[in-house]
C-alpha cells in the first residue's frame, strides 16, 4: 500500500530552504528571524512526521539527507504557488492586499522606486512594498533564494555581459524598458560641440568605468569602435565618477537613471552615443509568481514606472 503523504507547513518548508542555503541551523534560523531552538524543534517535529532525517551531521557541519534536498528543491514553488492562491482569494474578497519583495539595482533607488511607491499608493494602497538594493547578480539570487519576490535587473546584449542567461534558468525574466547609455565629459572638452559623439573619437582619453559588468561593457564597445580604452579608475559611485570627470582625469558613460539620479555635478555635460548603446531593464521572479495578484500589480506599476523615467531626458527626470 502506498504511504500517507504527510502534512507539510509553509513555514517548514521555509526553514528547510533556509538551512539548504546557510548551511546552519543558527544562520538559517538569523535569516528567518526565528530563535535557533524554534528551528531545530520544527526540524525535528517535520521528521518524526516524515518518518525520516531531514538533516544529518557530517563532522561539526550540518547538510540535508536526500529528503531534505527534495523539500527544499520544491520549496519556492510551493511557496510561490500558495501565495497565488491567498492572492486570488484576496482579489475576490474586494482588493489586492499583501506584501511584495523587490530588489533593485542602485540607479533605480532614487528614480523608479518613488514612482512606483507613488503609483501603488495611489491605485492598490493595501498593497505594501519592500525594497532592497542589490547589483542584478545578487538580486536574481536573492529571487532563487525565496528572498524576494521581484529583482529589478540590467543586462547590456550584444556583448558578454548578459546577465539572464543560465541564472535564471527555472524563473521568469521579462523585459519592461531599456535606457540609453550617456558619454559623461568635462565641459571644457572638445567634443562637448557635437550633438552625438561618435565612441571612436575618444580613443586617446583616459576613462572611467563603474561595475565589473558595466567594465566589461565599456571594453567590448570600444573594442568595436576599434580601442581598448586606457581605464585610470573604477568606481560604482557615480557621484565618483562625475566628480573625477569634472576634474578632467577622464571620461566615462552611464547609465540615464544613474544621470537621473541626482543633478549633474558641475563642469560635466553629457551626450549621446551614436552607436545608439543601451542597456536592457528586466524583471524577474520564481515561475509563476505573476498569477499572484499583487506580484502582478507591481510588475504592471514597475513597468510603467520604468517608462515614465527612461521616456524622459535626463533633465527633465530630474526635474520630476
Amino acid at each position: 500500500m502506498p504511504q500517507p503523504v504527510p502534512d507539510l507547513s509553509v513555514a517548514e518548508l521555509r526553514i528547510v530552504k533556509a538551512l539548504a542555503d546557510t548551511g546552519s541551523v543558527t544562520a538559517a534560523a538569523a535569516e528567518l528571524g526565528y530563535s535557533q531552538p524554534a528551528v531545530s524543534q520544527q526540524i525535528r517535529r517535520l521528521e518524526a512526521r516524515l518518518g525520516m532525517a531531514v538533516v544529518e551531521r557530517v563532522g561539526r557541519r550540518m547538510r540535508l539527507t536526500e529528503a531534505g534536498r527534495i523539500l527544499a528543491r520544491h520549496a519556492v514553488s510551493i511557496t510561490t504557488a500558495l501565495g497565488a492562491v491567498a492572492g486570488e482569494l484576496a482579489d475576490l474578497g474586494g482588493g489586492r492586499i499583501g506584501t511584495v519583495r523587490l530588489v533593485g539595482f542602485p540607479s533605480a533607488s532614487p528614480t523608479v522606486l518613488p514612482r512606483l511607491m507613488r503609483r501603488l499608493a495611489e491605485s492598490d494602497p493595501g498593497l505594501s512594498l519592500t525594497y532592497v538594493e542589490a547589483e542584478p547578480p545578487e538580486a536574481v539570487a536573492a529571487v532563487r533564494a525565496d528572498r524576494a519576490d521581484i529583482a529589478l535587473t540590467f543586462s547590456h546584449s550584444g556583448d558578454g555581459t548578459d546577465a539572464h542567461g543560465d541564472s535564471i534558468r527555472g524563473l521568469d525574466a521579462r523585459r519592461i524598458g531599456a535606457e540609453d547609455l550617456l558619454l559623461v565629459l568635462p565641459d571644457r572638452h572638445a567634443r562637448v560641440v557635437e550633438d552625438v559623439v561618435d565612441l571612436g573619437g575618444l580613443a586617446d582619453d583616459d576613462w572611467i568605468s563603474g561595475c565589473p559588468r558595466c567594465r566589461s561593457h565599456l571594453l567590448d564597445s570600444c573594442s568595436r569602435a576599434g580601442f581598448v580604452p586606457r581605464i585610470r579608475f573604477e568606481t560604482d559611485n557615480v557621484a565618483a565618477v562625475e566628480q573625477l570627470v569634472a576634474q578632467g582625469v577622464g571620461v566615462a558613460t552611464l547609465p540615464r537613471l544613474a544621470v537621473a539620479s541626482f543633478p549633474l555635478v558641475a563642469g560635466i555635460v553629457t551626450r549621446p552615443l551614436s552607436s545608439g548603446d543601451r542597456r536592457e531593464l528586466h524583471a524577474v521572479s520564481a515561475r509563476g509568481a505573476a498569477r499572484v495578484p499583487a506580484v502582478a500589480t507591481v510588475l504592471h506599476h514597475l513597468a510603467e514606472a520604468v517608462s515614465e523615467m527612461t521616456g524622459a531626458d535626463p533633465a527633465a527626470a530630474r526635474a520630476k
